[in-house]
């Protein structure tokens, strides 16, 4: 290994070898560094400091990655891929056939009936992300990295996506008492965990280049209107929002209403792309930014 210039070298002593020489003396927390000390930093007058720690990690290692541009996907983490769908329905009548007049056991095989035809979400936000993934391995000039929230359902399946075509993707995980946990498809090094909302829903605006959500809950829709809300004031730079599946976006929320009460303006709803396809959607970002749409 070359020999560091003398006049480069580091003049303090870092933070780890004051670490490594402090780790004798942390019998008693008073000998702790305040930085290796997780009681002190778990002070709520220490939640400036924390949200800053939250917002610097991904920035430092997606900086470091050079990832500069990425395709956000939202959605339902509540979908289920084709195979997990198709298991629920066989032991959804499975079980009613065992005890057909038990009035859950219908409940339950409506339940699975309804993940079927949903899955087709999971497969479709799956084959968007095969698509951009495939773009970006083969025109780096114009790669864009694939990012979701890291979980279950839609997440999951873009994460899939990137990954089965050999490229990579970013999870911003949230730590929640249920349906959020890493799915397996993320790249390990860009797999991130937050606590607090607003820095995860920055990280997923701060290099976005275009959103494609899909049908989901209230943390779909509060990630999407947050979006909107951005681009139509003009804080963030105008990209396209893409809503995937028009019935399902036109049955829930009636855009047409916002503007006919004066709520919003005509020229809003431009901010809005409605497609019915993993191409199209794709299609709607190579228009966007005059990619090669193969």
């Amino acid at each position: 290994m070359k020999a560091k210039n003398p006049l480069e070298a580091r003049h303090f002593s870092s933070a780890r070898d004051a670490l490594e020489q402090a780790l004798e003396l942390q019998d008693h927390p008073s000998y702790r560094l305040a930085f290796a000390d997780t009681e002190f930093l778990m002070q709520d007058e220490l939640r400036s400091a924390r949200l800053q720690l939250e917002y610097l990690k991904p920035q430092l290692i997606l900086e470091q990655h050079q990832v500069k541009a990425t395709v956000v996907v939202f959605g339902s983490a509540r979908f289920l891929s084709p195979e997990q769908a198709s298991l629920k329905l066989a032991q959804a009548q499975q079980q009613l056939a065992l005890a057909p007049d038990e009035p859950r056991h219908q409940q339950l095989l409506q339940q699975a009936k309804r993940q079927v035809r949903n899955s087709r979400y999971y497969v479709e936000a799956q084959r968007f992300a095969e698509l951009v993934t495939q773009h970006s391995l083969h025109c780096p000039k114009s790669a864009l990295t694939i990012i979701s929230g890291g979980g279950p359902g839609v997440m999951e399946a873009a994460n899939r996506g990137a990954y089965q075509v050999g490229g990579k993707s970013i999870g911003l995980n949230i730590v929640l008492p249920h349906e959020q946990k890493p799915n397996p498809y993320i790249t390990p090094e860009f797999c991130f965990q937050f606590h607090y909302f607003a820095i995860r829903k920055m990280h997923f605006l701060q290099r976005a280049r275009a959103l494609v959500a899909f049908p989901g809950g209230f943390g779909t829709l509060d990630e999407l209107f947050e979006t909107l809300t951005l681009l139509q004031t003009g804080k963030a730079s105008k990209v396209p929002v893409v809503l995937f599946d028009e019935h399902f976006w036109r049955k829930l929320i009636n855009f047409d209403l916002l503007v006919e009460e004066g709520l919003i303006s005509p020229q809003d709803l431009t901010l809005i792309r409605f497609v019915d396809s993993a191409e199209a959607a794709w299609q709607v970002i190579c228009d966007s930014y005059q990619l090669p749409a193969e």
